[in-house]
């Protein structure tokens, strides 16, 4: 089949790799050098599958920057871009996939669109009646940064928000590709789909903010975090997962996601989603605090990114951290290799890992990694597992 893929974050190159095992896909972006690099076969995203395919296996994928190009003649088009959340109107921006959705309703009125994107509740419902089509339906999306098509060949479950012909035929699209071959399936309607995508990130960011609450009770009262956590993860209701203190959950998806369901809760009696978002604020808070307790010269920040083995730094509570400690007036260095400009928000960056170490007298690491347990005496984290 001929399938387009609009957006190559790691949602849509993810999808578009798998699917171009076995069809051809023509992936759209609006930045030259990810199609460029795209075509070269070159991730323009740090993820090993997609590299790990790039490299070995024969893909019918092509990158460009023509929505005519990568829309004409498509049976379904992907549409994966990016719908970050407006503070002020308390609303994901969802102004770039209903520019994607106009583009193919002009250029391939006979193509079924799919929706990826997070939207709020009942948007794809609202576009169907806008733009008077039915072959259109909202499919959530499960990956971790930086293991997006692993999650993809490997899918925990896969939900579409439709039963139509052309939805089961999607599904079965994603299971053909995929490595696993039992997958959960599940076809609802789109605005219990689009529920689905927020209720289970603001499950996911419910359980971080648990966990992080604990290990800030135990940091205050002098107690062993890990031996708390170990007891708590032992009862198989709570289990040994998604445990591992940190200093706020953050990147892409989970603080937008858990603030447009806070917002889509407007007129429901609640009180737990409220929570969640403030937990996460008063976590970055507390962290801050403790670190400016230490009294630091140069506070030395090991890593914007969220996670290990990931490329992304959008929404990641350190930058958060960093404000606060800014407004204290202390002094701060960054050391982030994958950020090419000498200062970020107007703050030194350093590539040099040593001379990171040495200057700094408290470093401030979000996940410890190998290269800076050599001065682990002056670092500080909450990452008691080493995992994500």
């Amino acid at each position: 089949m001929k399938i387009a893929v609009a957006g190559t974050g790691y949602v849509g190159l993810s999808l578009a790799t798998l699917l171009a095992q076995h069809n051809e896909v023509r992936a759209l972006d609006i930045i030259p050098e990810k199609v460029a690099a795209i075509n070269e076969r070159r991730s323009p995203i740090v993820d090993e599958y997609i590299t790990k395919f790039f490299t070995e296996k024969k893909l019918n994928l092509k990158a460009t920057l023509s929505p005519t190009e990568a829309f004409t003649q498509a049976d379904y088009v992907i549409v994966a871009t990016p719908t970050n959340y407006d503070e002020e109107k308390n609303h994901f921006d969802t102004s770039k996939v209903e520019q994607v959705i106009d583009e193919v309703v002009t250029i391939a009125p006979q193509a079924t669109i799919v929706v990826k994107s997070t939207v709020p509740v009942g948007f794809t419902e609202k576009i169907k009646q806008q733009q008077k089509i039915n072959q259109i339906f909202f499919a959530p999306e499960f990956l971790r940064e930086g293991k997006a098509l692993y999650d993809n060949l490997y899918p925990s479950r896969i939900i579409v928000g439709s039963d139509s012909p052309q939805a089961v035929k999607f599904a079965e699209l994603l299971q053909q590709g995929a490595v696993k071959k039992v997958i959960p399936t599940l076809f609802v309607n789109n605005s219990e789909a689009e529920s689905v995508k927020l209720f289970s990130n603001t499950y996911l960011a419910m359980r971080v903010a648990y966990f992080n609450e604990l290990d800030t009770y135990a940091e205050v009262h002098g107690l062993q975090t890990q031996q708390i956590i170990d007891g708590v993860s032992l009862d198989p209701r709570i289990g040994d997962y998604y445990n591992n203190p940190s200093f706020g959950y953050g990147g892409y998806c989970l603080p937008k996601d858990t603030k447009q369901l806070l917002a889509n809760f407007k007129d429901v009696p609640s009180t737990i989603i409220k929570a969640i978002v403030e937990a996460n604020d008063t976590r970055k808070k507390y962290i801050a605090d403790h670190i400016a307790s230490y009294k630091p010269q140069l506070v030395g920040v090991y890593r914007l990114t969220m996670k290990a083995d990931s490329d992304n730094y959008r929404q990641s509570s350190i930058q958060d951290i960093i404000t606060i400690l800014r407004q204290k007036g202390f002094k701060i260095l960054i050391f982030e290799p994958t950020y090419k400009e000498e200062k970020f928000a107007g703050l030194p960056v350093t590539s040099n890992l040593q001379d990171f170490k040495e200057k700094c007298d408290l470093i401030v690491a979000n996940r410890m990694e190998p290269q800076i347990k050599d001065v682990a005496a002056k670092v500080y984290t909450r990452d008691l597992y080493y995992k994500d």
